[in-house]
């Protein structure tokens, strides 16, 4: 049987669109993308404001397009993909994180799945192997549905490398989460690695192709996927190997990926693909992929808010309040998250790491971004002057109070109840 592959390169500024060529390349994409098909660019927003390593950076998904376009890619057969979240504002988030610019630059079409879209019934989609599921049949008992697009699509999952509470790393197979799941993804918490090798399957039954590239020129470490340490480390990953590649990544930051991350164990179990690093064909820049970054990782200094996550979804607090965040309840918990998160975290400890990080070349890169004009390679000046983070600790609170009123509104247990009041109404 022939080795799973990883590609992996040594990137800066000045050469990441060419090493985003060479790295897709390496990978065999063109292999695995059939170009007759629409190709969703699934994009990563952990958080809606930037955070460096959290979501997709737009020299990610710059260097993907452009690559596709050079290799005779059809722009029109292309288009970024984008899911939802109660605590996370996806229109937001590609505004802040300059990801909308550079749609809209290379004239692309840009979906959010869950405006306009078809759902349909999961066994509809993919029959059978619904009895082959580890977990979400006993999470979902009446079912669930999935986009209509995706079947029969490409899917090019652009991830970042960094740590995760709830799954040790998180990566290529966790960026299918919100896309493959409606918003009562929370259900999945308690069996989250048991849930992602089972969209793992889903995505194998209806993509024409699956590959992930990976951006490691910023890299997250502590309990991500939002209030980490930030560190540069200036690497590329991509595979069609979704299982490989995250297997790669969590050994870059220090971990055992068959010990220490249960999802990609079970999915190496079930042949997935392959979670072994022994067993993983490295291209590019071996010496890279022999790295150890030595990160903490996401349990020996958690938050508030993840201890307290860890709490409900597996400790002391499982049997007394988890039963409520499958009620109409539940928007407690959405509301608990923005207050914690976007309202406290962000403005007093956040901003502080991000400013520091803006000092990098990667930080000018982004900070300037709408000012610069790259050649072939890259982008050869990044800008001398420093860069800070634009808006006050006020104006950062101020929006957090707007994104509290979203997701109280949009949350899903809300929306049922105006639904159920309007029926009662009309009758």
């Amino acid at each position: 049987m022939e080795r799973s592959k990883v590609a992996i390169l040594r990137t800066r500024p000045a050469t990441v669109l060419a090493d985003y060529h060479e790295l897709m390349n390496l990978a065999g994409y063109r292999e695995i993308l059939d170009p007759s098909a629409d190709t969703a660019l699934k994009v990563n927003i952990s958080w809606h404001f930037f955070y460096p390593g959290s979501s997709t950076t737009p020299w990610q998904l710059e260097g993907v397009i452009r690559s596709m376009k050079r290799d005779g890619y059809d722009p029109k057969l292309i288009h970024a993909c984008h899911n939802r979240t109660v605590v996370i504002d996806a229109h937001l988030g590609e505004r802040e994180n300059k990801q909308l610019n550079v749609v809209q630059a290379h004239g692309l079409r840009n979906v959010h799945l869950y405006e306009g879209e078809e759902w349909i019934s999961i066994r509809d989609a993919v029959g059978d192997l619904t009895t082959k599921f580890l977990c979400l049949n006993e999470v979902y008992p009446k079912g669930f549905s999935i986009p209509r697009r995706f079947i029969g699509e490409n899917i090019l999952h652009l991830p970042t490398i960094k740590t995760h509470v709830f799954t040790t790393t998180t990566g290529a197979m966790k960026n299918a989460f919100g896309g493959l799941l409606n918003e009562h993804r929370h259900w999945t918490h308690p069996v989250i690695h048991e849930t992602l090798v089972d969209l793992l399957m889903i995505q194998k039954k209806i993509h024409r192709g699956v590959f992930a590239v990976m951006d490691g020129t910023f890299a997250g470490d502590g309990p991500g996927p939002r209030c980490m340490v930030p560190h540069v480390k200036n690497v590329l990953l991509a595979s069609a190997d979704q299982v490989a590649i995250d297997a790669v990544a969590a050994k870059l930051m220090g971990l055992d990926p068959m010990k220490d991350c249960k999802f990609i164990r079970l999915a190496h179990e079930l042949g997935l693909g392959c979670g072994d690093p022994s067993r993983i064909e490295i291209v590019g820049d071996t010496e890279a992929a022999r790295e150890n970054w030595r990160f903490d990782g996401p349990f020996k200094k958690m938050t508030f808010a993840s201890s307290m996550q860890h709490k409900i979804y597996w400790g002391g607090l499982k049997n007394t309040v988890e039963w409520s965040l499958k009620t109409w309840m539940a928007p407690w918990a959405y509301i608990a998250s923005v207050l914690y998160h976007d309202m406290y975290w962000y403005p007093y400890n956040g901003k502080s790491r991000v400013e520091e990080i803006l000092r990098s070349e990667w930080g000018r890169l982004f900070h300037n971004w709408e000012k610069l004009t790259p050649d072939e390679n890259g982008w050869p000046e990044v800008g001398t002057e420093p860069a800070k983070l634009d808006r006050s600790t006020l104006q950062l609170i101020s929006r957090a109070f707007r994104i509290l009123g979203t997701c109280v509104t949009e949350a899903p247990e809300t929306r049922r109840l105006r639904r159920r009041n309007t029926v009662t109404a009309a009758s």
